[in-house]
């Protein structure tokens, strides 16, 4: 499988000529093909698999103490999310842009994730600029990014809250908490995802973006890598800041369109 940086390098061949654009374009496509075949004729038996495995359970309750069904049962699951989450980075630059509201979507997105916080103590803020420009977006792919980006940051505050409550000290209190910012400068709209939470080293900075590159466990190493070619795929950029044990941001800039 091509790396982001891979089909960085190809972009800028394509830009040489007309003639190798079309070529590269034919191979990228045959390959998205070949990655989408493969990926849906694994998916469907292992659908089948995971099924009889929850019929079996239902049926048979004792099973569950047996010793590794837990494990294989989360084992396929983890398999279940790698094909997907494999579709996902395979076609995330087939979009399907429409002209949105963008502070009515952003809006929207806030809502529905601060509704999922409302159990947890985490303090969830967003400072949103009015009447931002509309944006030529899928707005279904940049919620995924979005909602990627505000879950991954609220992994990162609950393994710091783990970690104090691991060494509490009653003088040294954290206070988890995650802020989403939007404004409109330099014709772009910037969206940023900032948390407190554990950081990132620097030297996982530089390739937290690369496709199966992950720090986190039970992850699959391509939720940042399909945001990536989300936003790409848009025009856009992402970037991302952190200082291990203070918290990360995030920073998505999307040009706005003049037919947008």
């Amino acid at each position: 499988m091509f790396s982001t940086t891979d089909y960085d390098k190809l972009r800028l061949i394509m830009e040489e000529s007309p003639e190798k654009k079309e070529l590269l374009t034919r191979l990228l496509e045959s390959h998205r093909m070949e990655v989408s075949t493969i990926s849906h004729e694994i998916r469907n038996p292992l659908t089948l698999v995971y099924s009889t495995l929850q019929l079996i359970e239902a049926q048979h309750p004792e099973v569950r103490s047996i010793r590794h069904w837990d494990s294989m049962r989360q084992d396929i699951e983890y398999m279940n999310q790698l094909l997907a989450e494999l579709s996902s980075y395979n076609n995330g630059e087939k979009l399907t842009l429409t002209s949105s509201d963008t502070t009515v979507f952003l809006r929207t997105l806030v809502l529905s994730f601060a509704s999922s916080l409302m159990d947890t103590k985490i303090e969830f803020t967003s400072r949103i600029a009015p009447n931002l420009p509309a944006l030529l977006i899928d707005s279904v792919k940049i919620r995924q990014t979005l909602l990627n980006l505000l879950r991954n940051a609220q992994d990162a505050v609950s393994s710091r809250t783990d970690s104090q409550n691991a060494v509490s000290s009653p003088r040294d209190s954290y206070h988890p908490s995650i802020r989403l910012d939007a404004e409109y400068k330099n014709h772009a709209v910037t969206i940023s995802i900032t948390d407190n939470g554990v950081g990132i080293d620097a030297g996982e900075l530089t390739t937290i973006f690369d496709p199966f590159v992950t720090h986190k466990k039970g992850g699959t190493g391509l939720g940042l890598a399909i945001a990536k070619r989300i936003v790409s795929a848009h025009g856009g950029s992402i970037y991302a800041e952190s200082t291990p044990g203070e918290g990360s941001s995030f920073m998505i800039i999307l040009p706005v369109q003049q037919d947008a």
